[in-house]
């Protein structure tokens, strides 16, 4: 079993207008952090459209469909289920028409709250839809918006009740409204394009459609983009310190992102030297298992001495849909979706350097098929600590009954995968990962403690 990714969001502000296309483009740039659901909503001439579905952005939109959306507004996101089902009503941007207007809602990220805050809804007669925690937020900016003199600080006063994780794109008729949780939990970034503002979860999504980074949302803060003008509310900002989940630069982002500062492509790098320094070995290669692991694994052979080689190849046609329904399928899951290149491992001790450890299923098949291959010893380092609590703040990492290190010392853990030698980077050196980072982290899901009470 692997993590799987977060959502992502993106939105854009363009007078010049085809502000579909331009998100469709976003979202491609962010596909990797969800892959069941993806939706575009749009404006024009204060009218909303928007299209969603389940699927890869590139199976849900045609062009036909963008050209049908147009939009001098838009807001997009792509799904991976945290709270909620893999269902297509859970699919976002989430769309709504009440007493005051429309509004488009795409969240990244999981509220902790969320069922006290259903059941107060619902016991004032509020009616859901679906089964995310979006939804929630979605209803709670509309019901704050009939007393507010404007969406921005209808969404100011709704966030005031959320607890936990929440980068935010809200759309109205008139105003991209973009927010972050006080924790600084997942990111979200600001560029430019000519006249256009755009909003996105990572800096690759910008680079993607053409536009400049500006700068990083603060913790807190909320950016209104209309033709106006950008401003930004800032009077959550001091809420609380930051702790942005530091998983982000282990495995979410892409290694072309740069967040809060630090490339994450560097941030992995520094976590295989680090592992070079804590767990060397006697061996003829190092090889990462695609795709987070190929930084770490790169950044453990400059460290070590050890040449780097490509002995992993992924097969990238298989999408999130490869159903695996049992243990023996998942198993299968793996020689389909990853082949060893026995050019680069036969004969060869080989350093594997993998982003983390979950259950040990996967690790345990890919041991295999590296010995299959030829290799004569497979010694395993974990660019990640071991796992010992679930995440509630949007990450999909199961409770403790699945996690191997709440059961299993180090060398048990070795044992059952079948490696010569097992490594997982320490607590001290996952807070080294990030030099450059202008942020505090969350390391929950290593530590069991967490920055919110949950």
């Amino acid at each position: 079993m692997s993590i799987h990714e977060e959502c992502g969001v993106f939105g854009v502000l363009d007078p010049a207008g085809d502000c579909a296309r331009t998100t469709y483009y976003g979202l491609f740039a962010l596909q990797h952090r969800g892959q069941e659901a993806c939706g575009i909503a749009t404006i024009q001439d204060r009218e909303m459209s928007f299209h969603k579905d389940l699927g890869l952005v590139g199976e849900v939109f045609s062009p036909e469909i963008l050209d049908r959306l147009g939009g001098t507004m838009a807001v997009g996101h792509v799904r991976y289920a945290t709270t909620g089902g893999s269902r297509r009503e859970n699919a976002q941007p989430l769309t709504l028409k009440y007493v005051k207007g429309t509004l488009a809602v795409a969240h990244n990220g999981n509220l902790v709250n969320a069922d006290q805050l259903r059941t107060a809804f619902e016991y004032r007669g509020a009616i859901f839809q679906t089964t995310t925690d979006s939804e929630l937020i979605a209803y709670a900016i509309a019901q704050e918006r009939l007393r507010c003199p404007s969406a921005e600080e209808a969404v100011c006063q709704a966030l005031k009740g959320l607890r936990g994780a929440f980068s935010l794109i809200v759309m109205s008729p008139q105003k991209l409204i973009a927010a972050r949780d006080p924790w600084g939990f997942r990111p979200l970034c600001m560029g430019r394009r000519g006249d256009a503002v755009i909003f996105a979860s990572e800096t690759c999504a910008l680079t993607a459609v053409g536009a400049t980074f500006e700068r990083d949302l603060e913790p807190g803060e909320i950016v209104v983009a209309s033709r106006d003008g950008v401003r930004s509310i800032r009077e959550n900002c001091a809420a609380a310190s930051s702790h942005m989940c530091i998983f982000e630069y282990i495995y979410f982002a892409r290694p072309d992102s740069v967040l809060c500062g630090q490339s994450v492509h560097e941030a992995r790098r520094n976590a295989g030297r680090l592992l070079a320094q804590e767990y060397p070995a006697e061996a003829d290669v190092v090889i990462g298992v695609p795709d987070s692991g190929l930084d770490a694994a790169m950044g453990y052979a400059e460290a070590s001495g050890i040449p780097y080689g490509v002995g992993l190849v992924k097969n990238r046609y298989i999408g999130r849909t490869f159903i695996t329904p049992d243990q023996e399928s998942r198993e299968q899951a793996v020689r389909i979706k990853l082949g060893a290149l026995a050019s680069c491992v036969a004969g060869k001790r080989v350093v594997m350097i993998d982003d983390s450890i979950v259950r040990g299923t996967t690790s345990r098949q890919i041991v295999s098929l590296l010995r299959e291959a030829g290799a004569t010893a497979v010694h395993m380092r974990s660019s990640a600590p071991p796992f010992i609590a679930p995440c509630y703040f949007g990450t999909d990492i199961p409770d403790r009954k699945n996690l191997i290190a709440c059961h299993h010392s180090v060398e048990e853990i070795r044992d059952m995968i079948g490696a010569d030698s097992l490594g997982f980077l320490s607590l001290e050196s996952l807070h080294k990962i990030a030099p450059e980072a202008n942020c505090g982290f969350c390391d929950g899901c290593f530590t069991g403690n967490y920055p919110v009470c949950v």
